[in-house]
């Protein structure tokens, strides 16, 4: 086998269809798009969920719900799995996180979730904690302190 002889599988490669190329194509005059009307125009076609001018279903149905986005609060997610990285520190703060590369940046703090395992006991100052992250910290030794 030699390089110039490789070749695609047959039938996995589909030429595409050639269209306003005269008539001896098959594809020639309307290219393959009958005579006139909306679809046969350059750009053509109605956008999604237009229907035929009717009111369209998303603005038939009620609007829905209400998030008060001026209140939301956005935490930093920090796993144990990513404090095991930290065993030298007995103390664990957001400062020392960010010090540290953990986190990039604190909007409204530092939340711990239980995804991985602490192998020694450490003391971990945060804003908010899973019920199975504070439960795998003081069952590993730790404590949990929750800041303001």
């Amino acid at each position: 086998m030699e390089i110039n002889t490789l070749a695609p599988g047959k039938g996995s490669v589909k030429r595409s269809k050639r269209v306003g190329r005269g008539p001896g194509s098959g594809h020639g005059k309307t290219s393959c798009k009958g005579h006139k009307g909306q679809k046969a125009r350059s750009g053509g076609g109605v956008k999604p969920g237009f229907e035929g001018g009717q009111m369209p279903l998303q603005r038939r149905l009620p609007k829905r719900g209400f998030k008060n986005a001026l209140f939301t609060r956005k935490y930093a997610i920090v796993n144990l799995k990513d404090l095991t990285k930290l065993e030298d520190l007995s103390e664990i703060t957001p400062e020392l996180l960010i010090k540290r590369g953990v986190i990039k940046k604190l909007e409204s703090g530092v939340k711990i979730l239980s995804k991985g395992e602490l192998k020694k006991a450490v003391t971990i100052k945060a804003n908010r904690f899973s019920k199975n992250a504070e439960e795998k910290i003081v069952a590993a030794g730790g404590k949990a302190e929750v800041i303001n």
